[in-house]
Protein backbone atom coordinates (compact mmCIF):
# COMPACT_ATOMS: atom_id res chain seq x y z
CA UNK A 1 0.00 0.00 0.00
CA UNK A 2 1.17 3.59 -0.57
CA UNK A 3 3.05 4.92 2.44
CA UNK A 4 3.76 1.42 3.78
CA UNK A 5 7.12 -0.36 3.83
CA UNK A 6 7.45 -3.91 5.07
CA UNK A 7 4.16 -3.63 6.88
CA UNK A 8 5.22 -0.50 8.75
CA UNK A 9 4.13 3.10 8.30
CA UNK A 10 6.97 5.19 6.91
CA UNK A 11 8.39 7.46 9.58
CA UNK A 12 7.16 11.04 9.17
CA UNK A 13 4.81 10.09 6.33
CA UNK A 14 1.59 10.86 8.15
CA UNK A 15 0.82 14.02 10.12
CA UNK A 16 -2.06 13.29 12.43
CA UNK A 17 -1.19 16.04 14.89
CA UNK A 18 -2.62 19.46 13.96
CA UNK A 19 0.74 21.28 14.10
CA UNK A 20 -0.07 24.92 13.37
CA UNK A 21 2.95 26.65 14.90
CA UNK A 22 4.15 29.71 13.01
CA UNK A 23 0.92 30.19 11.04
CA UNK A 24 -1.08 33.41 10.92
CA UNK A 25 -4.85 33.23 11.22
CA UNK A 26 -7.69 35.69 10.77
CA UNK A 27 -10.83 34.93 12.79
CA UNK A 28 -13.86 37.05 11.93
CA UNK A 29 -16.40 37.32 14.71
CA UNK A 30 -13.44 36.46 16.92
CA UNK A 31 -14.89 38.33 19.88
CA UNK A 32 -17.86 35.95 20.09
CA UNK A 33 -18.33 32.75 22.04
CA UNK A 34 -17.53 30.08 19.44
CA UNK A 35 -14.94 32.00 17.45
CA UNK A 36 -13.43 33.44 20.61
CA UNK A 37 -12.81 29.89 21.80
CA UNK A 38 -11.33 28.95 18.40
CA UNK A 39 -9.09 32.05 18.42
CA UNK A 40 -7.80 31.22 21.89
CA UNK A 41 -7.10 27.61 20.89
CA UNK A 42 -5.20 28.79 17.81
CA UNK A 43 -3.11 31.10 19.97
CA UNK A 44 -2.37 28.23 22.34
CA UNK A 45 -1.28 26.15 19.33
CA UNK A 46 1.35 28.72 18.34
CA UNK A 47 -0.66 30.59 15.73
CA UNK A 48 -0.50 34.38 15.48
CA UNK A 49 -4.15 35.42 15.58
CA UNK A 50 -5.81 38.51 14.15
CA UNK A 51 -9.11 38.77 16.03
CA UNK A 52 -11.53 40.62 13.77
CA UNK A 53 -14.81 41.80 15.23
CA UNK A 54 -17.27 44.62 14.69
CA UNK A 55 -17.13 45.15 18.48
CA UNK A 56 -13.59 46.36 19.24
CA UNK A 57 -13.87 45.74 22.98
CA UNK A 58 -14.79 42.10 22.37
CA UNK A 59 -11.87 41.67 19.96
CA UNK A 60 -9.46 43.24 22.48
CA UNK A 61 -10.72 40.99 25.26
CA UNK A 62 -9.96 37.83 23.29
CA UNK A 63 -6.62 39.17 22.04
CA UNK A 64 -5.63 40.00 25.61
CA UNK A 65 -6.51 36.49 26.79
CA UNK A 66 -4.31 35.03 24.04
CA UNK A 67 -1.44 37.39 24.86
CA UNK A 68 -1.72 36.69 28.61
CA UNK A 69 -1.30 32.98 27.83
CA UNK A 70 1.92 33.71 25.92
CA UNK A 71 0.45 33.82 22.41
CA UNK A 72 0.56 36.47 19.70
CA UNK A 73 -2.66 38.27 18.87
CA UNK A 74 -3.96 41.51 17.45
CA UNK A 75 -7.43 42.98 17.84
CA UNK A 76 -8.81 44.45 14.62
CA UNK A 77 -12.11 46.29 14.37
CA UNK A 78 -13.92 45.04 11.27
CA UNK A 79 -17.42 45.03 9.85
CA UNK A 80 -17.22 41.88 7.74
CA UNK A 81 -20.28 42.95 5.76
CA UNK A 82 -18.52 46.06 4.41
CA UNK A 83 -15.88 45.65 1.69
CA UNK A 84 -13.85 48.73 2.70
CA UNK A 85 -13.76 47.59 6.32
CA UNK A 86 -12.57 44.11 5.29
CA UNK A 87 -9.86 45.62 3.10
CA UNK A 88 -8.68 47.85 5.94
CA UNK A 89 -8.62 44.93 8.38
CA UNK A 90 -6.64 42.84 5.89
CA UNK A 91 -4.10 45.65 5.48
CA UNK A 92 -3.79 46.01 9.26
CA UNK A 93 -3.24 42.27 9.67
CA UNK A 94 -0.59 42.14 6.94
CA UNK A 95 1.15 45.13 8.51
CA UNK A 96 1.23 43.33 11.87
CA UNK A 97 2.00 39.75 10.87
CA UNK A 98 3.24 39.92 7.25
CA UNK A 99 0.96 37.26 5.80
CA UNK A 100 -2.23 35.24 6.33
CA UNK A 101 -2.31 31.42 6.23
CA UNK A 102 -5.72 30.66 7.72
CA UNK A 103 -9.07 32.43 7.38
CA UNK A 104 -11.94 31.50 9.66
CA UNK A 105 -15.25 33.14 8.79
CA UNK A 106 -17.21 33.26 12.02
CA UNK A 107 -19.12 36.53 11.72
CA UNK A 108 -22.80 35.69 11.78
CA UNK A 109 -25.85 35.21 13.92
CA UNK A 110 -29.63 35.27 13.95
CA UNK A 111 -31.94 38.24 14.40
CA UNK A 112 -35.24 38.28 16.26
CA UNK A 113 -36.86 40.45 13.58
CA UNK A 114 -36.09 37.78 10.92
CA UNK A 115 -37.41 34.89 13.03
CA UNK A 116 -41.07 33.87 13.16
CA UNK A 117 -42.80 33.89 16.54
CA UNK A 118 -46.24 34.28 18.10
CA UNK A 119 -45.76 38.01 17.68
CA UNK A 120 -44.27 37.94 14.17
CA UNK A 121 -45.68 35.83 11.34
CA UNK A 122 -43.76 34.83 8.22
CA UNK A 123 -45.98 37.17 6.20
CA UNK A 124 -44.98 40.18 8.29
CA UNK A 125 -41.20 39.74 8.29
CA UNK A 126 -39.54 42.78 6.75
CA UNK A 127 -37.44 41.81 3.70
CA UNK A 128 -34.78 44.22 4.94
CA UNK A 129 -34.41 42.10 8.09
CA UNK A 130 -33.85 38.99 5.96
CA UNK A 131 -31.28 40.86 3.88
CA UNK A 132 -29.38 41.94 7.00
CA UNK A 133 -29.15 38.34 8.20
CA UNK A 134 -27.90 37.26 4.76
CA UNK A 135 -25.29 40.01 4.83
CA UNK A 136 -24.13 38.89 8.26
CA UNK A 137 -23.99 35.14 7.60
CA UNK A 138 -23.32 34.85 3.86
CA UNK A 139 -21.94 38.05 2.36
CA UNK A 140 -19.50 38.42 5.25
CA UNK A 141 -17.84 35.16 4.17
CA UNK A 142 -17.90 36.07 0.48
CA UNK A 143 -16.29 39.48 1.08
CA UNK A 144 -13.51 38.15 3.32
CA UNK A 145 -12.74 35.33 0.89
CA UNK A 146 -12.61 37.80 -1.99
CA UNK A 147 -10.14 39.93 -0.04
CA UNK A 148 -7.93 37.29 1.62
CA UNK A 149 -8.26 34.67 -1.15
CA UNK A 150 -5.73 36.38 -3.47
CA UNK A 151 -3.09 36.07 -0.73
CA UNK A 152 -3.64 32.32 -0.70
CA UNK A 153 -3.70 32.18 -4.51
CA UNK A 154 -0.33 33.93 -4.71
CA UNK A 155 1.24 31.57 -2.15
CA UNK A 156 -0.46 28.51 -3.63
CA UNK A 157 -1.74 27.32 -0.27
CA UNK A 158 -4.03 28.25 2.56
CA UNK A 159 -6.95 27.06 4.68
CA UNK A 160 -10.38 28.67 4.74
CA UNK A 161 -13.00 27.59 7.25
CA UNK A 162 -16.58 28.82 7.30
CA UNK A 163 -18.58 28.55 10.51
CA UNK A 164 -21.90 27.31 9.17
CA UNK A 165 -24.70 25.68 11.19
CA UNK A 166 -26.82 22.56 11.26
CA UNK A 167 -29.61 24.99 10.36
CA UNK A 168 -28.00 25.19 6.92
CA UNK A 169 -28.24 21.40 6.56
CA UNK A 170 -31.75 20.98 7.97
CA UNK A 171 -33.85 24.16 8.29
CA UNK A 172 -34.73 25.07 11.84
CA UNK A 173 -38.32 26.08 12.39
CA UNK A 174 -38.87 29.81 12.93
CA UNK A 175 -35.27 30.68 11.99
CA UNK A 176 -36.16 31.62 8.43
CA UNK A 177 -33.35 33.96 7.41
CA UNK A 178 -30.67 32.27 9.50
CA UNK A 179 -31.40 28.79 8.07
CA UNK A 180 -31.49 30.12 4.51
CA UNK A 181 -28.29 32.15 4.91
CA UNK A 182 -26.34 29.25 6.44
CA UNK A 183 -27.52 27.00 3.60
CA UNK A 184 -26.11 29.58 1.19
CA UNK A 185 -22.84 29.61 3.12
CA UNK A 186 -22.58 25.81 2.87
CA UNK A 187 -23.17 25.94 -0.89
CA UNK A 188 -20.57 28.72 -1.16
CA UNK A 189 -18.09 26.57 0.78
CA UNK A 190 -18.47 23.72 -1.68
CA UNK A 191 -18.30 26.03 -4.71
CA UNK A 192 -15.22 27.87 -3.45
CA UNK A 193 -13.42 24.63 -2.57
CA UNK A 194 -13.63 23.50 -6.18
CA UNK A 195 -12.87 26.95 -7.57
CA UNK A 196 -9.70 27.47 -5.51
CA UNK A 197 -8.39 23.95 -6.15
CA UNK A 198 -9.06 24.03 -9.88
CA UNK A 199 -8.20 27.65 -10.67
CA UNK A 200 -5.32 28.32 -8.27
CA UNK A 201 -3.91 25.43 -6.22
CA UNK A 202 -5.12 22.11 -4.80
CA UNK A 203 -3.27 23.09 -1.61
CA UNK A 204 -5.88 25.79 -0.95
CA UNK A 205 -8.59 24.07 1.06
CA UNK A 206 -12.07 25.36 1.88
CA UNK A 207 -14.27 23.63 4.45
CA UNK A 208 -17.08 24.37 6.86
CA UNK A 209 -17.98 23.27 10.33
CA UNK A 210 -21.66 23.14 11.30
CA UNK A 211 -22.25 23.59 15.03
CA UNK A 212 -25.48 22.34 16.47
CA UNK A 213 -27.34 24.01 19.30
CA UNK A 214 -24.52 25.73 21.15
CA UNK A 215 -25.81 28.20 23.70
CA UNK A 216 -24.51 31.71 22.96
CA UNK A 217 -25.76 35.25 23.33
CA UNK A 218 -26.94 35.11 19.69
CA UNK A 219 -29.54 32.40 20.31
CA UNK A 220 -30.23 32.76 24.01
CA UNK A 221 -33.49 34.65 23.34
CA UNK A 222 -34.88 31.52 21.66
CA UNK A 223 -33.61 28.87 24.08
CA UNK A 224 -33.63 30.32 27.58
CA UNK A 225 -36.46 32.05 29.43
CA UNK A 226 -35.28 35.58 30.14
CA UNK A 227 -37.00 35.71 33.55
CA UNK A 228 -36.33 32.24 34.98
CA UNK A 229 -33.18 31.12 33.16
CA UNK A 230 -34.84 27.75 32.48
CA UNK A 231 -35.07 26.26 28.97
CA UNK A 232 -37.98 27.61 26.97
CA UNK A 233 -40.57 25.22 25.56
CA UNK A 234 -38.61 25.43 22.30
CA UNK A 235 -35.39 24.74 24.17
CA UNK A 236 -36.85 21.59 25.70
CA UNK A 237 -38.03 20.39 22.27
CA UNK A 238 -34.51 20.92 20.89
CA UNK A 239 -32.86 18.98 23.72
CA UNK A 240 -35.30 16.13 23.10
CA UNK A 241 -34.03 15.96 19.50
CA UNK A 242 -30.34 15.88 20.45
CA UNK A 243 -29.28 12.29 21.18
CA UNK A 244 -26.66 13.53 23.64
CA UNK A 245 -29.45 15.31 25.52
CA UNK A 246 -27.91 18.75 25.98
CA UNK A 247 -26.73 21.96 24.35
CA UNK A 248 -23.15 22.12 23.16
CA UNK A 249 -20.42 24.29 24.63
CA UNK A 250 -18.46 26.71 22.41
CA UNK A 251 -15.21 24.91 23.30
CA UNK A 252 -16.58 21.67 21.83
CA UNK A 253 -16.39 23.19 18.35
CA UNK A 254 -12.66 23.90 18.68
CA UNK A 255 -11.26 20.43 17.93
CA UNK A 256 -13.01 20.10 14.60
CA UNK A 257 -12.02 23.62 13.59
CA UNK A 258 -8.33 23.10 14.37
CA UNK A 259 -8.34 19.80 12.50
CA UNK A 260 -9.86 21.31 9.37
CA UNK A 261 -7.35 24.18 9.14
CA UNK A 262 -4.34 21.93 9.84
CA UNK A 263 -2.31 19.59 7.63
CA UNK A 264 -3.96 16.71 9.47
CA UNK A 265 -6.88 17.42 7.08
CA UNK A 266 -4.68 17.87 4.01
CA UNK A 267 -7.00 15.78 1.78
CA UNK A 268 -10.20 17.39 3.04
CA UNK A 269 -11.82 20.18 1.03
CA UNK A 270 -15.45 21.02 0.33
CA UNK A 271 -16.49 19.20 3.51
CA UNK A 272 -19.15 20.26 5.99
CA UNK A 273 -18.58 18.70 9.41
CA UNK A 274 -21.46 18.73 11.92
CA UNK A 275 -20.64 19.17 15.61
CA UNK A 276 -24.12 18.70 16.94
CA UNK A 277 -24.45 15.94 19.53
CA UNK A 278 -26.03 13.69 16.89
CA UNK A 279 -28.86 16.08 15.98
CA UNK A 280 -28.55 15.69 12.20
CA UNK A 281 -28.32 11.88 12.55
CA UNK A 282 -31.59 11.60 14.45
CA UNK A 283 -34.93 11.24 12.68
CA UNK A 284 -36.93 11.75 15.85
CA UNK A 285 -38.03 8.12 16.15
Amino acid sequence: MPGMTGGHIEKGRFAYSPDLRGKVAVVTGGGGAICGAIAQALGHAGVSVAVWDIAPDAARRVAQIIAAAGGAASAVECDATARDSVKAATAATLSKFGTIDILINGAGGSRKEATTSEELSFYDIDPDAIERVFDLNYMSAVLTCQTVGPIFAEKGRGALLNIASIAGLTPVTRALAYSNAKAAMINFTQWLAVHMAKEYSPAIRVNAIAPGFVLTEQNRFLLVDEKTGAPTARGNRIIDQVPMGRYGDPHEVVGGALWLVSEAASFVTGAVVPVDGGYTAYSGV
